[in-house]
């Protein structure tokens, strides 16, 4: 064998064969890719006649009738059972049983992992035996070399001096290199019957060097799951302190299984984090929960870290998602906190509201319908709670058909939505709407499109004073209110070669005619935050949600610019409307719809290849062009190195506090690879609103809130990262400062 893996290494490109020069001598354990083909997969025609048979073949054959012996040289191939064996020369003892077999070695067993040796003896079953210089690669993925290795008979393979490791052994040249990680034991049994790899004695060595000693353990090298230790997490906080997190997974069947996470802190009171998942042939549904008890303020406003007192604090979080039929589904969220910053604190998640939702739904080729309730529990400083809407429920049912008559297309929708608030304003509103659309294309090759829209809704709130700003409360008791609107919109392309492409010029123009309706005595819950932009610049209703309808007669224009080029392309809209009528628009100022003449308003979007993004969408005053919003998104470079830049500024010249108020902020992120398997990366976002803009913003026109830099090596079986998280703002207990993270996963390990 020796001879074969000499003469193997002749043909080498140079590089590879400095290596091996330069490379610290071999363990004893080679996990290299041997020179040997694999047995080629048994046939029908290889399938003996009964279990107890061996098929083979070979170059030539020698029997000692005498002794009982055969010996066969020359691609010899013997199939027993599922066990299959090839190598140069095998020796037969019929009257013991004894295989002995020499010269490029490979076993294969019926779950497709192939053992490799200088010299294997077996019994003739092929099923058990001991093999010097044993590499097993394993059907899922893995290998494992030893010195000695012994197969019984139930498939078990026990290897002394042995070494595992799922990662490349050879380069993208072929070169031979070490492996990223690898574990060398004492004593390693592997089981193919539970797919996992048992250890006595062992140690992970990371990039060729030992480090820590680990205890006996095991772990799967299958696609599916085991109990055991998952990835360690440690990471470090100004607030907690330094923490370690060691989840441990516990198998409860195929397709169920809970996860205990015990989060050790320097700090603070250690927290449990449990998680159980289940999965079944309709759906899965996941619950993970949080618990401890720490020092917290009621009064987020506080600066006095010592104003806290103790408290059990916690965390639920949980989603369901089950598909019935290929028609019906349900779906379900749930996330409760104690507090406002038990998530901020403990670094589970950034964000100031958390929804609870549950869905019903059915969608079919031309219906819908879906009865949901939401319930949002508040994180903000100075929201109160009481404040926040518990929608249950809303029902939702839509229906599209043919008028049959003319080729016009119906939509009919009923919606039903009962909102109530504990310490604020209720309402319950329903509504039924019919739609009718009519396409048709002229001779000319103009897009042509008849609208007609009807709707009646019925509304009861109680309470409305209990809502500060008096546009949204509407009158309290019963309400009625009748919506009607007519349109036609007209598109006429143009399509023309264009340089090495195509372009295409679309002039569009729309006339929307709608009554006065009432509009102030309505509750308004879902169409608060309305702004122009080019998504509803055609729109038939620019208010978002159902509570406001825009009841003016207006005409709008634009035009949307596409050019298509090898690896490039360029899409442009561009538009304005006019009221029609001299009646008082029921807009806010700042919207840009306020007046007469809208302001301008566009989107352009860029695409070069699969390295540049580029989208810009803006809205320029009508009287000056000033930038009224100005928001980029642009992605720039590869998978491997790249950068994300992102600014919106909204400048809405308005001096009214609303829901969707002036801004101004910068994001940015990025990833910089330097070598094969390593990299830098990085984000940032600076708050840039200043109290001129806003006037309850408390930035100062350049106020980062937080930042991220970190590296990273990741390959094909390894990931080591550490990286460093600053935040700027502190929130009651959730303080700012400096966190360190730590990131370590091993491939087949704690997963």
């Amino acid at each position: 064998m020796k001879g074969h893996h000499h003469v193997s290494r002749i043909g080498l490109p140079f590089g590879c064969a400095l290596a091996i020069v330069l490379a610290a001598p071999a363990l004893a354990q080679d996990l290299g890719d041997r020179p040997v083909p694999p047995p080629a997969p048994a046939g029908a025609a290889d399938a003996p006649s009964s279990d107890n048979q061996v098929r083979f073949s070979a170059a030539a054959l020698d029997y000692d009738y005498e002794a009982d012996i055969v010996t066969a040289t020359g691609d010899v191939r013997m199939v027993r059972q599922g066990e299959r064996l090839r190598a140069n020369k095998v020796v037969w003892n019929r009257k013991t049983g004894k295989v002995v077999a020499t010269g490029d070695i490979a076993v294969a067993n019926p779950q497709g992992d192939i053992a490799y040796g200088d010299q294997i003896e077996l019994t003739d079953s092929l099923k058990d035996g001991v093999v010097d210089n044993m590499l097993v690669v394993l059907e899922q993925g893995g290998r494992l070399a030893a010195v000695r290795g012994t197969r019984e008979e139930n498939g078990t393979v026990r290897l002394d001096r042995a070494a595992y490791t799922p990662c490349a052994v050879e380069t993208a040249a072929g070169c031979p290199k070490e492996p990223s990680w690898k574990i060398t034991a004492v004593r390693v049994t592997y089981r193919p019957d539970r797919q996992r790899v048992f250890y006595d004695g062992a140690r992970i060595n990371l990039f060729g060097l030992p480090t820590l000693p680990l205890p006996r353990f095991s772990h799967p090298v299958g696609g599916g799951s085991d109990s055991g230790l998952l990835s360690p997490n440690a990471q470090y906080s100004r607030v907690n302190g330094l923490e370690l997190a060691l989840p441990y997974y516990i198998r409860l069947a195929p397709n169920r299984g809970l996860t205990l996470t015990p989060h050790i802190y320097s700090g603070v009171l250690p927290m449990a984090d449990v998680a159980y998942e289940q999965l079944s042939e309709t759906g899965a549904f996941r619950l993970r929960g949080y618990l401890t008890e720490s020092r917290r303020s009621d009064d987020l406003n506080t600066t006095d870290l010592g104003d806290t007192q103790r408290a059990l604090r916690g965390y639920i979080d949980g989603t369901l998602r089950y598909q019935f039929t290929p028609e019906w589904s349900a779906s379900a969220s749930l996330r409760l906190t104690t507090d406002r910053t038990f998530l901020r604190r403990y670094g589970i998640s950034r964000d100031d509201r958390l929804r609870n939702t549950a869905s019903l739904q059915r969608i079919g080729t031309n219906s819908y319908f879906a009865l949901t309730g939401w319930a949002v529990q508040t994180l903000r400083v100075n929201d109160a709670q009481g404040m926040q809407p518990i929608a249950l429920p809303e029902i939702d049912w839509r229906n599209r058909f043919s008028d049959g008559l003319i080729g016009g297309r119906f939509d009919l929708q009923v919606n039903t939505l009962a909102l109530t608030r504990p310490a604020g304003q209720d309402t319950q509103r329903a509504f039924t709407s019919l739609r009718w659309d009519l396409r048709r294309l002229t001779t000319w090759g103009q897009e042509v499109t008849f609208t007609a829209f009807a709707r009646g809704d019925a509304y009861n709130a109680r309470d409305t004073l209990a809502t500060t700003v008096a546009s949204y409360r509407g009158d309290a008791g019963f309400q009625g209110r009748a919506i009607g609107a007519v349109a036609i919109d007209v598109q006429w392309p143009f399509i023309g070669q264009f340089a090495w492409g195509t372009q295409r010029l679309t002039p569009r123009f729309q006339i929307v005619a709608a009554p006065r309706i009432k509009n102030f005595s309505i509750p308004n819950e879902d169409s608060r935050a309305v702004d122009l932009d080019d998504a509803n610049l055609f729109a038939l209703n620019r208010f978002p949600g159902y509570d406001r309808f825009e009841d003016s007669t207006r005409a709008t224009y634009g035009a949307q610019w596409a050019v298509d080029l090898p690896g490039f392309s360029l899409d442009a809209v561009v538009g304005q409307s006019y009221r029609l009528t001299q009646r008082e628009s029921i807009l806010p100022d700042g919207t840009g719809l306020s007046d007469r003449w809208s302001d301008y308003v566009g989107r352009t979007e860029l695409r070069f290849r699969d390295l540049v993004s580029v989208i810009h969408r803006y809205r320029l005053d009508k009287d000056g062009f000033a930038v009224r919003r100005n928001e980029v998104d642009a992605t720039l470079g590869s998978r491997s190195t790249y950068a994300l830049i992102g600014y919106l500024k909204l400048n809405r010249d308005i001096t009214t506090v609303e829901d969707l108020r002036d801004r101004e902020e910068a994001r940015v992120a990025g990833r910089l690879q330097f070598a094969r398997f390593w990299s830098v990366f990085g984000s940032a976002i600076v708050d840039l609103t200043n109290r001129d803009e806003d006037p309850l913003s408390l930035a100062d026109g350049f106020d980062p809130i937080r930042h991220r830099l970190g590296v990273e090596y990741e390959d094909d079986c390894l990931r080591l990262g550490v990286s460093w998280r600053r935040d700027y703002r502190q929130i009651g207990d959730a303080r700012k400062g400096n966190n360190f993270l730590l990131t370590l996963a091993f491939t087949n390990l704690g997963r």
